[in-house]
């Protein structure tokens, strides 16, 4: 039986999502790269040519596609150690909270909000076969109460929103011994944060891989950036 802990990252077929999964498997973990395209998970699984790493399709937008993702997974490993929810939108280009639309506002709190929340919920039996699992939730500092902007709206509500979630979850998650923590990584160089953005991948990453493989995380509910707790 393979006993290396086992991560799965949700839309890690490219940017910071890849990196963590980078990370990952550099501290000997068993990788899985999630992705709403097969193909694409399947083609960055062999970039980084390792048998420790698989692919999974997964959509967090479609609870179908979660289900579906978990059984495909339920037969191939024992437990999950780590879930990162990282997979996410930023749809906000052109409006602002006077303008954006209703169903603009739903889709983007269902993919970065309920996509989350829906991800762990349905992962939790495998999250529960392990001693001290860690859910790892990708915000924003533009989830913060400090950072919210009126020129983002369906983002900006969509992680603070998920940061309430995160609170919650840990709190029903503390009996189990899973931790349920959340990231800002800053602004990022990546197909969402553009190519101004002063961070790197690897540097968006490194606080999510520090949570996965620091030997002990005793917090939890917490926000976290360059791998120190900040304010909600």
């Amino acid at each position: 039986m393979n006993t290396k802990k086992k991560a799965l990252i949700t839309g890690a077929n490219r940017g910071i999502g890849y990196a963590i999964a980078q990370g990952l498997l550099k501290a000997d973990f068993q990788v899985i790269i999630g992705s709403r395209n097969l193909e694409k998970a399947k083609k960055a699984a062999e970039k980084l040519n390792s048998p420790l790493v698989n692919a999974v399709e997964i959509d967090i937008a479609e609870d179908k596609s979660i289900h579906k993702a978990f059984d495909d997974l339920n037969g191939e490993i024992d437990r999950l150690d780590i879930l990162v929810n990282n997979a996410g939108i930023y749809p906000d280009n052109g409006f602002d909270i006077l303008t954006i639309d209703r169903d603009l506002l739903i889709k983007t709190l269902n993919v970065n909000t309920f996509g989350a929340i829906k991800t762990t919920q349905i992962f939790l039996p495998l999250l529960e076969k392990t001693d001290k699992a860690r859910v790892i939730n990708y915000s924003s500092g533009y989830g913060q109460l400090a950072g919210l902007s009126a020129d983002v709206p369906s983002y900006c509500l969509s992680k603070l929103t998920l940061n309430g979630a995160t609170i919650m979850l840990a709190d029903a998650l503390a009996s189990k011994n899973i931790t349920v923590n959340a990231v800002d990584p800053g602004w990022v160089s990546s197909d969402m944060g553009g190519e101004n953005a002063p961070k790197t991948v690897e540097q968006g990453a490194d606080t999510a891989v520090w949570l996965a493989t620091v030997e002990r995380v005793k917090e939890s509910g917490k926000l976290w950036r360059d791998r120190s707790e900040i304010a909600y």
